[in-house]
């Protein structure tokens, strides 16, 4: 569970366990889609921080209103992580149909 030398947070490898243990992920195959989605999870976390800290927008040298760069990376990251999921193919089930419930 190794990420460019660092390990995953705390949060991510407690994820990868209980996603190893639930889904019998033991392919070498399957781990490298895990980790994959674990390090984009992080990255994930670590852009809605920077964004809860300095804000969506950002004002440049010029005092023009600029989108947060974290902004952009917050959207790689959460689209890496779900399809790294995706490519998974985990068996979830949904809670129940989806869609609108049928008029009255």
């Amino acid at each position: 569970m190794k990420k460019s030398g660092r390990t995953l947070s705390p949060e991510a490898r407690a994820w990868w366990r209980e996603l190893v243990e639930a889904f019998e992920i033991d392919d070498a195959a399957g781990q490298l889609l895990l980790q994959t989605a674990m390090e984009a999870f992080d990255a994930m976390r670590e852009a809605q921080t920077l964004i809860e800290r300095d804000g969506l927008t950002l004002k440049d040298r010029f005092g023009q209103v600029r989108l947060n760069p974290a902004a952009l990376s917050l959207r790689d990251s959460r689209t890496a992580l779900l399809r790294a999921l995706r490519a998974l193919n985990l068996d979830i089930q949904t809670p129940g149909p989806i869609g609108r419930p049928a008029g009255a």
